[in-house]
């Protein structure tokens, strides 16, 4: 028996645990070397990432929710000791990190199921589709050995289709930009800008303009050989396309968001994606977590913050954690029952969801490329399709597989009305009016999605009316209870979105365990 004057490790962590908790208690059984042994197995990556939390905690968290922020903050606080369990809601895993191939099934809210029929080697990002360079998706692309390969994002040989008329992209920017250089060339010229010009500066801004443009001697815009050929140069000079339309058609045509679609922070030339599909990235990360960490079908009924730890009820079962991580998109989370109060609740039913859809088209040969000369990269309509995506790989296979719409808002919505058969139509026939008939007659299989009709999702992405108190309430902790989510960024939408959040939410849950250990 122990003297009576001495305190033994078993009444310090007694004493740790009613103090401090749970969380206080696993850590400071990690630092006497009593944590169980799950708590010691760290991940290896095969490339050490940007991100480390500093220092142990081995508290229990129980995460809500499979997609990228949810495996993420798994992934994370794994790393550092965490006792991780992932509830989804869904059969699989990734949220709206979805890729579609052959012999897969889709199913919709109140709708029929697909089957995807592709070939061999054929897959279709449902989901998210390109990655920019710069964010952090890439560090994890790198960190987890997932494999990458340039995404065409933006291809002058790709289309412009508005008002009825088809142009390339090439085409389009050149006579826009043209005209452009030529007005201002003009107003240059004839000194309407003297008062913020020095004979300098006029001289060096006609010089840009006239390459800008490609601006003839008088510095009018008469077309170039920037807009293409019908035959390009090779033993001879080739057969450069015709003189452009007059101004007037040019901006009636309304080309300004296509030709600059690509000029924003989150898109870039060129982007990114993983080599096979972009489920890679989930496919890893669950590698990393631990298959067994997760359980599937576990849709949650109950949220309970208590003093010390958080129940989670769901139906089936129910478990207790000493902190829970929500990345539950907002307005599903608010209809679960909880008690973190009627701020969060309001706060949770602020961001709006929105509608968003993509088709699937495989054609048994690539007519894009054989054709039309397209090598990856996208058009841009004012149709309801919005964009056409020809893949960024694959190139001269056999088949191929295209993007045949991708759209959010009210044509989401009027596309997931119909049922796939009728989005399918509606969308051939859009196409066609680019491609001609054979985009519609060489078709071999499809698959559509509607995330506004994905179980638990019920959308593909939030709308914040602004970030206001709202967003900053829910960037912050309830009790034990924490969210995460690209929807609590400003990359809504992006998966970078979702890992940023899960860092931030990590990184704040681990500097308070370790600050009570």
């Amino acid at each position: 028996m122990a003297d009576r004057g001495t305190l033994t490790r078993r009444g310090l962590l007694v004493g740790i645990g009613a103090a401090g908790g749970a969380g206080a208690m696993y850590a400071a059984m990690g630092a006497l070397g009593l944590a169980p042994s799950e708590q010691d197995k760290t991940f290896t990556p095969p490339r050490q990432g940007d991100f480390t939390l500093k220092g142990r905690g081995a508290a229990k968290v129980v995460i809500l929710g499979a997609g990228v922020a949810g495996l993420t903050v798994a992934y994370e606080l794994g790393k550092a000791g965490y006792d991780c369990t992932l509830l989804e809601a869904s059969d699989r895993i990734g949220g709206r990190n979805l890729t579609l191939r052959g012999g897969d099934r889709l199913t919709e809210l109140n709708g029929a199921a697909q089957d995807a029929r592709f070939g061999e080697g054929v897959y279709f990002n449902a989901g998210p589709g390109r990655i920019a360079p710069w964010m952090v998706t890439m560090d994890y692309c790198r960190e987890l050995g997932v494999p990458i390969e340039t995404f065409v994002n933006s291809n002058a040989s790709a289309y412009v289709h508005t008002e009825g008329r088809t142009v390339r992209n090439k085409t389009a920017r050149a006579d826009m930009y043209g005209y452009v250089a030529e007005l201002l060339a003009k107003a240059t010229h004839h000194r309407a800008l003297d008062r913020r010009l020095t004979g300098e500066d006029r001289e060096r801004l006609l010089e840009f303009l006239r390459r800008f443009g490609d601006l003839g001697p008088k510095l009018t815009y008469e077309g170039s050989e920037r807009r293409g050929f019908t035959r390009y140069p090779g033993m001879d000079g080739g057969t450069a396309l015709t003189s452009p339309a007059g101004l007037h058609e040019v901006l009636a045509a309304g080309v300004g968001r296509a030709i600059t679609n690509d000029f924003g922070y989150d898109q870039a030339t060129p982007m990114f994606q993983p080599v096979g599909g972009m489920d890679a990235i989930v496919t890893r990360l669950v590698e990393a977590v631990g298959r067994d960490r997760v359980r599937t079908g576990a849709r949650v009924t109950k949220i309970t913050d208590q003093a010390g730890s958080v129940t989670v009820t769901w139906e089936g079962g129910e478990l207790t954690a000493d902190y829970c991580v929500t990345t539950l998109p907002p307005h599903i989370l608010a209809k679960i029952p909880h008690n973190l109060g009627a701020l969060v609740t309001a706060a949770l039913r602020t961001p709006v969801p929105v509608a968003a859809g993509k088709i699937g088209l495989e054609y048994g040969r690539r007519w894009w490329e054989l054709e039309d000369r397209i090598y990856g990269g996208v058009t841009e309509t004012d149709l309801d399709i919005t964009h056409i995506w020809y893949p960024s790989y694959g190139y001269h296979s056999e088949r191929g597989l295209l993007v045949g719409y991708y759209n959010s808002g009210e044509p989401a919505e009027l596309y997931g009305a119909l049922t796939p058969e009728d989005r399918r139509r509606r969308a051939l026939t859009q196409g066609k009016k680019i491609h001609g008939e054979k985009y519609r007659a060489e078709l071999l299989s499809s698959v559509s999605i509607a995330w506004e009709r994905q179980p638990h999702l019920q959308g593909g992405w939030v709308r914040w009316p602004a970030f206001d108190s709202s967003f900053t309430l829910l960037q912050r902790p309830s009790g034990r209870v924490y969210f995460a989510g690209d929807w609590l960024t400003h990359l809504v939408a992006w998966q970078a979105g979702a890992m940023e959040s899960a860092r931030s939410t990590v990184t704040q849950l681990h500097r308070r365990v370790t600050a009570s250990a």
